[in-house]
């Protein structure tokens, strides 16, 4: 776990690393060769598919071709260390959530350094959280969860993809903010815990939207009570945001990205932010966002930067006070 003072030199240095001060020779003649995006996760995924899409379309945009290979495991890491050791030339990027720099080095660490080694490049979109009941769940709304949490103490069994994911940092908030007993069910990764819910084996889950999950929603298996985004989500408008239920803190979603080498020249860290741009605001990377309930962010580095900055001070809060351990 990071100590004290690495958690305070992280948030303001976050924002720092957008700009490198270094400026390469062969910057004006980027690119000249393949480019190569780690996606941070498996094949097959949103995740996957959103980055071999944007890979598409950077690839006709900078008449070049784009390499997309995945590097999956420790909940991101392992992509982005890749990441963090490669050359800072523009030819190496990766895609991820920011978890693995704004969570993960609050819990047991990370083999790069977040602010040094990690150049944020560009927000790509946000996956909301949603608060689903399972068919074993006999509350009506997210109100009645908490007031039969409070009658029965620990009966209510809210599984997540794991100790210390967001799912759990979402349900931590909500046990302190709520002053309620949640009994959490931490699993190894997503694919168990859906399976178990899809079977009553126990009544909440907190998991990121996608097409399989709303699928289960739309055949009535699993119920939404709760989303945690900025707003409510177009497929279910009438599921109220954890905001709206009093839980602002709690109101947060997995924020994905473009990232590069820490050092990235700035001039090929801002043409690759105004490409990606240009990718994302194309309507068929529009819609297969939006298909899977992921809403399309872009913007520039240095607001991206400070988003993930702060989403570090909260994660970094929360895991101090709930005492938080990883896997």
């Amino acid at each position: 776990m990071m100590n004290a003072l690495r958690r305070g030199v992280l948030t303001a240095a976050l924002c720092a690393a957008v700009v490198p001060a270094v400026s390469w020779a062969d910057a004006a003649q980027w690119p000249n060769k393949p480019i190569h995006i780690i996606v941070a996760y498996p094949g097959g995924g949103v995740s996957d598919v959103v980055a071999r899409a944007l890979g598409e379309k950077l690839s006709t945009q900078l008449n070049t071709p784009v390499v997309v290979e995945n590097r999956a495991g420790a909940g991101g890491v392992i992509g982005m260390d890749a990441v963090a050791k490669a050359a800072p030339d523009g030819y190496t990027i990766g895609f991820s959530a920011i978890s693995p720099l704004a969570l993960t080095p609050h819990l047991n660490g990370t083999p790069f350094d977040p602010a040094r080694d990690i150049t944020p490049v560009v927000s790509v979109m946000y996956s909301p959280v949603l608060i689903l009941g399972t068919t074993a769940n006999r509350a009506a709304s997210f109100k009645e969860l908490l007031e039969e949490s409070k009658a029965s103490p620990g009966v209510i069994r809210w599984a997540t993809a794991g100790l210390a994911s967001l799912g759990h940092i979402v349900l931590e908030q909500i046990k302190y903010e709520g002053k309620v007993d949640i009994t959490h069910i931490p699993y190894k990764g997503g694919g168990q815990q859906l399976n178990d819910a899809l079977g009553a084996q126990y009544e909440v889950l907190s998991t990121n939207a996608g097409p399989t999950v709303m699928q289960h929603i739309k055949a009535g298996k699993l119920h939404p009570l709760a989303v945690g985004a900025p707003q409510r989500l177009e497929s279910m408008p009438k599921v109220p945001t954890l905001a709206e239920l009093g839980f602002p803190a709690a109101n947060t979603t997995s924020l994905f990205g473009i990232f590069a080498p820490g050092k990235t020249p700035q001039d090929i860290v801002l043409r690759l932010n105004q490409e990606l741009n240009k990718a994302l605001a194309e309507p068929d990377i529009q819609a297969k966002l939006k298909a899977s309930d992921n809403v399309p962010m872009g913007g520039d580095a240095q607001t991206f930067a400070k988003q993930i900055a702060q989403e570090s001070a909260n994660n970094a809060r929360i895991v101090k006070a709930a005492n938080l351990q990883a896997n």
